[in-house]
């Protein structure tokens, strides 16, 4: 899965963390690990839910660790 950040390509890799909360609908933080060229990054997501009027929002998406990705061999 590729996600478009500023002009970015975000090559998505997994989740590394969970968590859901019961407000007016579902709030869903997410972490995310994902690669940007050669670089991994983690960024956090917040995303807003009310699946009773078909709404999804996010309300916030920020990167919280950028480095280098070590090579695999």
């Amino acid at each position: 899965m590729i996600l478009y950040v500023q002009n970015s390509a975000l090559e998505f890799k997994k989740v590394v963390n969970a968590k859901e909360q019961v407000v007016s609908g579902m709030m869903y933080d997410i972490t995310l690990e994902v690669m940007d060229r050669d670089r991994k990054k983690v960024y956090e997501a917040n995303v807003w839910e009310k699946p009773w009027l078909k709404f999804k929002e996010f309300q916030e998406f920020k990167l919280v660790s950028d480095a280098h990705a070590a090579s695999s061999t």
